[in-house]
């Protein structure tokens, strides 16, 4: 690698990578825990840890031990496709590295390494140098083929993002009970967690939950989009007194958190009768509505307006150009509204919690899910929980999916606009 030049192979990263790959093995014979007098190494983890997510030591370790090996290979017999390949182990092995960040307290008390409780504190120099090695390693892997090293922050937060996810996946599969367990991936796999939330006579009315939840998205939904396609068409394509002094109201207004009046608010519907009501809850999803019309708006603003004259000229009312012409060119921004609309009132747990009260049947899955872990529930309803959280993403999920195309359109003609 010194004496030839590869064309597609930047020889200074490679080297760097070299070296970096070659010190992460060196570091794993270095202190990785340390805990009551008591140090380890990687190789010696490898070796002392079984069970649950303990593989990723073992697999740290034969990663670390084949990329130094690729590495020095790679020195003498210099490769584009050779150090790509490189690079996919390398990335491998930040895997493991990171998920150890965050998992290693799960996997050292389980195999009861050490008497005392093991914290992130607790790791030795090792760790962090394989931690910061590994990461340059891979940075200049990539620099080395032209490949952005911007992938290597997507990894990382998708381990992040993907962590969590799989972690509750994997619980409202697990088949023993009890809140807090000391393995990642449950001895046993069932479905009873999901049949139990439908189940017939069971305590957990959660297909009441997940329909009060849908009526109230669906409803605010369709009446959110409505008023703010009404309130965008109106600023955007009339002109009248004080437009431009009520679209920085309304903007000013819009900026402030809904909290910030609820108990105003909770004091009006009650003293209206109409607390611990599902169409209470979708008033106040509809009633400022308006107030987010900017991005809408901005939309509506790159609709080139001689549509609208001609229109005009062949006698069209602007009912008709808002219904016949507008809302056909506007679909983007429609999906856009209408997916924003649904998925906060999917989601929301603050203002339901206090509206609804103790009226366990009008509950929304926000708060029947919060429900089922307060103290009293938690160890025995905390994997039915976590098979409820699963099925309240799905929808939000599927429609993302299918309407993804349609959400960027609209968000980037809102912004040109």
């Amino acid at each position: 690698m010194i004496k030839r030049e590869i064309i597609g192979l930047h020889k200074k990263p490679a080297l760097i990578a070299v070296g970096a790959s070659v010190l992460t093995l060196l570091a794993l014979l270095l202190p990785m825990v340390s805990l009551g007098g008591k140090t380890m190494g990687g190789f010696s983890l490898a070796f002392a840890v079984k069970g649950g997510m303990s593989f990723f030591y073992p697999a740290l370790a034969v990663l670390a031990v084949l990329c130094a090996v690729m590495g020095v290979v790679l020195f003498f017999m210099p490769s584009v496709k050779g150090v790509r390949l490189w690079s996919a182990f390398m990335a491998l092995e930040v895997i493991c590295v990171t998920v150890l960040l965050f998992g290693s307290k799960m996997i050292i008390d389980a195999n009861s390494i050490f008497s005392a409780k093991f914290l992130v504190k607790n790791f030795g120099i090792g760790f962090w140098l394989i931690l910061v090695l590994s990461y340059v390693g891979l940075w200049n892997a990539m620099n080395a083929t032209r490949v952005s090293p911007g992938h290597i922050i997507l990894v990382v937060l998708s381990i992040i993002w993907l962590f969590p996810i799989a972690w509750v996946v994997l619980t409202s599969l697990r088949a023993e009970p009890g809140y807090y367990v000391d393995h990642f991936i449950p001895h046993g796999f069932t479905l009873d967690n999901y049949i139990n939330l439908f189940k017939a006579g069971s305590p957990i009315p959660f297909a009441r939950w997940w329909t009060n939840t849908f009526i109230v998205a669906a409803v605010s939904c369709v009446l959110n989009t409505l008023i703010v396609l009404m309130t965008s068409y109106a600023l955007s394509r009339q002109r009248f007194k004080g437009r431009q002094l009520l679209m920085k109201a309304m903007m000013v207004i819009g900026m402030f958190p809904g909290f910030m009046s609820m108990i105003a608010v909770y004091n009006i519907l009650k003293g209206m009768g109409i607390a611990q009501n599902l169409g209470a809850l979708i008033l106040v999803n509809v009633a400022s509505s308006a107030m987010g019309y900017y991005i809408c708006k901005g939309f509506l603003d790159t609709v080139p307006k001689a549509l609208d004259e001609a229109a005009h000229i062949d006698g069209a009312t602007n009912f008709t150009i808002f219904y016949k012409i507008m809302i056909p060119m506007a679909k983007p921004i429609i999906i856009y509204q209408l997916m924003s609309a649904f998925i906060g009132p999917w989601g929301d747990y603050i203002f339901p919690s206090l509206l609804l009260g103790d009226k366990q049947q009008s509950y929304t899955v926000a708060i029947g899910l919060k429900w089922l872990t307060d103290q009293q529930r938690i160890e025995s309803y905390y994997t039915q929980f976590a098979a409820g959280a699963v099925l309240v993403s799905i929808p939000i999920v599927v429609l993302f999916s299918l309407l993804q195309r349609y959400y960027v359109e609209g968000m980037s003609g809102a912004v040109k606009g």
